[in-house]
């Protein structure tokens, strides 16, 4: 693909997460949908950034996947956990406060522990530059969609 396409390939998926970050900013019942639909933008966004082939993505994306599906088990439990808290916080001891740090960093922890059981499974299927390229992308499509989130809370 040459450079001109490229460009015009990237803008047109900036702009559809643009739109979808507004979208998502906006509270309604089809919560579930614009979730799926900002994951499948991500996906395209984070293949093209890692330029990844078919077959590539054929490897990669189930990998992907079972990490993503540990991570959000495991922040769910910390929401639950929050929750809680949240209707107890001001009534709560200080050995209560220092469980609910612990916990706290304990879950950070195993989210940290589960990206690095990631990466050797990601490099059994993709370079480790590709590797490298992902976090870079992933990173990149969260900073994007924030910045439309915040762009259309001030309008």
């Amino acid at each position: 693909m040459n450079t001109s396409k490229m460009k015009t390939a990237l803008l047109t998926l900036l702009t559809i997460i643009g739109f979808t970050a507004i979208s998502i900013a906006q509270p309604g019942p089809k919560h579930e949908e614009k979730k799926e639909k900002v994951e499948a933008m991500k996906i395209g966004f984070i293949t093209q950034q890692m330029n990844l082939t078919p077959e590539e993505a054929q490897k990669f994306w189930p990998v992907y996947n079972q990490m993503n599906n540990e991570i959000e088990s495991l922040r769910k439990e910390r929401h639950l956990a929050r929750e809680n808290v949240k209707d107890n916080f001001e009534t709560m001891t200080d050995p209560e406060f220092e469980k609910l740090i612990n916990d706290e960093l304990a879950s950070r922890q195993k989210e940290f522990d589960i990206q690095k059981k990631y990466v050797a499974q990601f490099k059994a299927v993709v370079s480790i530059k590709k590797v490298a390229q992902f976090y870079r992308a992933e990173e990149q499509f969260k900073r994007k969609l924030l910045e439309k989130i915040q762009e259309k809370k001030q309008e």
